[in-house]
């Protein structure tokens, strides 16, 4: 798998915080951004995160190019709904060369790890039979397994990258999404380190599991004495 950071709002840390600061003052972001420094934004920064004021980080988006990730995390990756995605299509692609996953639980076992392979390349010289006879690749397609490599490019604003994080970084999340998001982490904090630090487990930042089990790294927040908060209803 490679991630890369290809595009970003520029300065985005020092973006976040003009607009926060927007909100309450008589001049404009321009001269808020002229005159705030580093000291000040990464202050500012963290107000808003211990507050919960998080929309300012709307403002800032971070584009990655996604390679070698199977078909089966992509289909996880693309639920959350708050990003774009562009992904490669096997409507129009013909796959000539096939790439593919192989989990680690798999690759651990010799036996079943020939096997898994010997059945992905009896499915892609099947694939490209029927390519060559003719069959459009949009239907050819149908055999291709969750293993199959895909390429996509992903956009996503800071809000919501601290959201995906929080639980694609779980321990409980599948190890193929988890590392896509270790990787995504590692590349914003090349250019925006306090956001980049705020991307962790949700139960690094409330001392405890909000699931129904835990995975052993934190009590359940009842093992932890915490009570749920009152709410008006499950749609609250």
């Amino acid at each position: 798998m490679q991630v890369a950071l290809i595009r970003y709002t520029p300065e985005p840390e020092a973006t976040v915080a003009a607009a926060a600061r927007l909100c309450y003052s008589r001049v404009g972001a321009m001269e808020i951004l002229e005159k705030t420094d580093p000291a000040q934004v990464e202050k500012l920064l963290n107000h808003l995160l211990s507050s919960g004021h998080l929309s300012p980080f709307e403002h800032v988006s971070f584009t990655f190019a996604i390679e070698g990730l199977s078909r089966a995390a992509s289909h996880q990756l693309v639920r959350h709904r708050m990003a774009s995605y562009s992904q490669q299509s096997q409507r129009y692609v013909s796959f000539k060369k096939l790439d593919w996953v192989t989990p680690p639980t798999v690759q651990r076992k010799p036996e079943l790890a020939s096997a898994f392979q010997g059945l992905i390349e009896e499915v892609h010289r099947l694939y490209g039979r029927m390519v060559e006879a003719g069959v459009p690749a949009e239907d050819a397609r149908y055999i291709l397994p969750n293993a199959v490599c895909t390429n996509l490019v992903m956009t996503m604003n800071a809000r919501e990258l601290v959201h995906v994080c929080s639980v694609r970084l779980c321990l409980r999340a599948q190890w193929e999404i988890r590392e896509l998001f270790t990787r995504v982490k590692a590349e914003v904090e090349k250019v925006a380190p306090r956001i980049g630090a705020e991307l962790m487990i949700k139960c690094d930042r409330l001392g405890y599991c909000d699931e129904k089990e835990s995975c052993g790294l934190y009590p359940t927040r009842e093992g932890a004495g915490v009570k749920p908060a009152a709410t008006g209803g499950p749609w609250l």
